[in-house]
């Protein structure tokens, strides 16, 4: 349940469409509903903006249908989101509760999959995601797949590490002219800091655990981007796309 629901069940009480039995029932499910396994947390969108999201490792894929058909039944507008989830998660969710839109749409074997149920309208905020490297795509698809999930509508800007940073430059119009970034780079995760000099807008930096031995499977970028000399920059942590795109959510409220 979020605000606009909350709003509009006031006006239902006032207007006579709604008893007050039937709002009282409604009330009752606000914060949280226990599944036993779970306790669905449908107060958190009023509390944080955002509703509650389910992340896939760790539960089986029946705990993953249910949590969703949980969150998709207590009425609210926001989105709902499965993150991490496997391809057995993902089967067993959209059979329970059709509808949900899968990214990547046909995961490569290993890969892991974000699903979305009633992604929002169109915000007006340009957001762009922009990658260091070929290997940092699963991390952009998962906080892209989130920013569209909440109404926006990411540009992709990949593959233009500081390496060949001419890829990058090549792209400055579209640099300059965004709202907010998310980077999302390993190795020695120096991207953050160079599109972060070019830019007034906000800049998300996602460290992630691309990179030889001495990248420390995320590690180094990720101390590397908190020690940024372009001041200001947001630093989620490693491989994490999905806290990026709320950062960016939250930024833009």
């Amino acid at each position: 349940m979020d605000e606009l629901e909350i709003r509009s069940l006031i006006d239902d009480l006032r207007s006579g469409t709604c008893s007050p039995d039937e709002a009282v029932m409604k009330l009752r499910r606000l914060p949280f509903a226990e599944l036993g396994f779970a306790k669905v947390d449908h107060h958190r969108a009023l509390r944080q903006g955002m509703p509650e999201a389910v992340y896939g490792p760790g539960k089986t894929p029946s705990q993953c249908a249910a949590i969703v058909a949980e969150l998709l039944s207590s009425g609210g507008t926001g989105p709902v989101l499965l993150t991490r989830a496997d391809g057995a998660q993902v089967m067993a969710s959209l059979d329970a509760c059709p509808g949900g839109q899968r990214t990547p749409l046909e995961p490569e074997s290993g890969r892991l999959s974000t699903v979305v149920w009633r992604e929002q309208a169109e915000r007006p905020w340009r957001v762009l995601v922009c990658t260091a490297g070929t290997a940092d795509l699963p991390v952009a698809e998962e906080c892209a797949a989130v920013l569209r999930a909440f109404g926006f509508r990411p540009g992709m800007l990949g593959d233009c590490g500081v390496a060949g940073v001419h890829r990058l430059f090549a792209s400055i119009d579209e640099i300059t002219d965004a709202d907010a970034i998310v980077v999302i780079a390993g190795m020695e995760g120096a991207l953050a800091s160079l599109v972060a000099g070019l830019t007034p807008a906000p800049v998300v930096a996602v460290p992630t655990s691309v990179g030889y031995g001495a990248s420390l499977e995320g590690v180094t970028a990720l101390l590397a981007m908190h020690a940024s000399c372009a001041a200001g920059i947001t630093v989620v942590g490693i491989d994490n796309g999905f806290g990026a795109a709320c950062a960016v959510a939250r930024m833009h409220r």
